[in-house]
């Protein structure tokens, strides 16, 4: 592997080397690269349908609408920030990354990590007054008081995620500028810096726990009240479709953060040892399995989306012409 960007003396770094997968084979490089790059188009493509969705159908334009086109967009960026380099890596055996571009990209996943958070923190509290207080919800939960918590989370989410920036500006870096991870993070720089950094990781893990658990926290605590308000629903078939609504999200919520708390506590659990394959694999099925899911559990499932895909679909049959009535004009011209 080389050592680009390292002088003689390992005394400074200049340029970062994601490495990926330790164990990987040589031989096995293509398949990877095409397998992230399917699943980015996929993430992409999905996403995007939502938001464009939203811009051109008025009747989306509701307060639950703004914050699931918050979350396709908060996708959409993640993937964009951290799969473009490693499918290079894979596909053409790019693996450099320059030394400020490394701690941009570092900052931007923590970012996005802390706004999906925030944003599905902001779904739970739209879910839990819809279903919860029914009557009050409309005047509660306007489309102004919406986008209004919406750009809040994508504002504050840079606070901890820049509180390590800085942190990070100051840092001197004098090792191996091989990364063991498949985008450059927190941890993976650390590893690489000079000097003691117990503190700054400490630190880091504490934010992380905050931004993750807090919102965590209040998730279930209101899928607890949503369930027992469900629960006195008369109507059968509408208790069995919240029901399995909320069983279908909390499963993609807990894909989100469960294992991001093995991930991140490790090195706090001398038994819980992850080899850096193990590692990565968790932390990429945690950051890019929801994202390509998101729009069919959050959008595709809802009654509006599904009736206006149903409208758009009769709008291009009722464009394409009839194979059997061209013919017959041609016919009838000749």
């Amino acid at each position: 592997m080389r050592m680009a960007g390292v002088d003689k003396n390992y005394t400074h770094v200049s340029e970062f080397f994601i490495v990926g997968f330790p164990s990987l084979q040589l031989e096995y490089f293509q398949v990877v690269a095409w397998f992230f790059f399917i699943l980015y188009v996929t993430t992409v493509v999905g996403n995007m349908i939502l938001v464009v969705m939203f811009a051109l159908e008025h009747n989306l334009q509701k307060p639950m609408y703004i914050v699931m086109v918050s979350l396709a967009l908060s996708d959409i960026g993640f993937s964009t920030v951290a799969l473009p380099k490693l499918i290079a890596r894979y596909w053409w055996n790019d693996g450099s990354i320059g030394f400020y571009t490394c701690h941009f990209q570092r900052h931007m996943i923590h970012y996005f990590g802390s706004l999906n958070s925030l944003i599905l923190l902001t779904m739970a509290v739209d879910r839990f007054l819809a279903i919860c207080f029914p009557l009050r919800y409309p005047m509660m939960m306007t489309i102004q008081t919406m986008t209004a918590l919406t750009v809040f989370c994508w504002a504050v989410s840079h606070v901890f995620p820049g509180v390590g920036s800085i942190n990070f500006a100051q840092m001197p870096f004098c090792r191996s500028n091989q990364i063991i991870q498949a985008f450059c993070d927190t941890s993976s720089l650390m590893s690489l810096a000079c000097g003691d950094v117990d503190n700054l990781y400490n630190a880091s893990y504490v934010a992380a726990m905050f931004v993750l658990y807090a919102p965590l926290g209040f998730i279930v605590f209101s899928y607890i009240f949503i369930v027992i308000s469900v629960s006195r629903i008369v109507n059968r078939q509408g208790r069995k479709k919240t029901f399995s609504t909320c069983g279908t999200q909390g499963f993609i919520i807990s894909i989100y953060y469960v294992p991001r708390f093995f991930v991140y506590s490790a090195p706090y659990f001398p038994n819980l040892k992850l080899t850096p394959d193990k590692r990565i694999v968790m932390t990429l099925f945690y950051s890019l399995f929801p994202p390509v899911i998101n729009p069919f559990v959050y959008c595709l499932r809802t009654k509006e989306i599904k009736e206006i895909i149903r409208r758009w679909i009769q709008r291009q049959k009722a464009v394409r012409p009839n194979p059997a009535e061209t013919v017959a004009a041609c016919k009838l011209h000749s």
